[in-house]
C-alpha cells in the first residue's frame, strides 16, 4: 500500500503526463518512487521466483534502457 504523500505525487505524475508537460527528471523520479514500492513486493514473492517457469514471452526492457530510449541516447 502506497502512502497518502505518495499518492499524491503519482496524480501530479498522472496530470503532467496527460498534459505533455511532465519533464524528463519527474520521469526518473516517478520510477524510482514506483521502483521502491515494487521491491518490497519482489522480495515478498521471492519464494515463488524460485522455481523456473517456462515462458513464450520476450524479457522485459529495463526502465534505465526506455529512459535512455526516451532522451534519445
Amino acid at each position: 500500500m502506497t502512502s497518502p504523500e505518495l499518492q499524491n505525487r503519482i496524480e501530479v505524475w498522472r496530470q503532467k503526463a496527460a498534459s505533455n508537460t511532465l519533464s524528463i527528471e519527474e520521469m526518473r523520479e516517478a520510477i524510482a518512487a514506483l521502483r521502491g514500492s515494487r521491491k518490497s513486493a519482489s522480495e515478498a514473492s521471492a519464494a515463488s521466483k524460485a522455481k523456473p517457469r517456462a515462458s513464450s514471452r520476450a524479457p522485459a526492457r529495463a526502465a534505465d534502457d526506455m529512459l535512455k530510449d526516451l532522451e534519445g541516447l
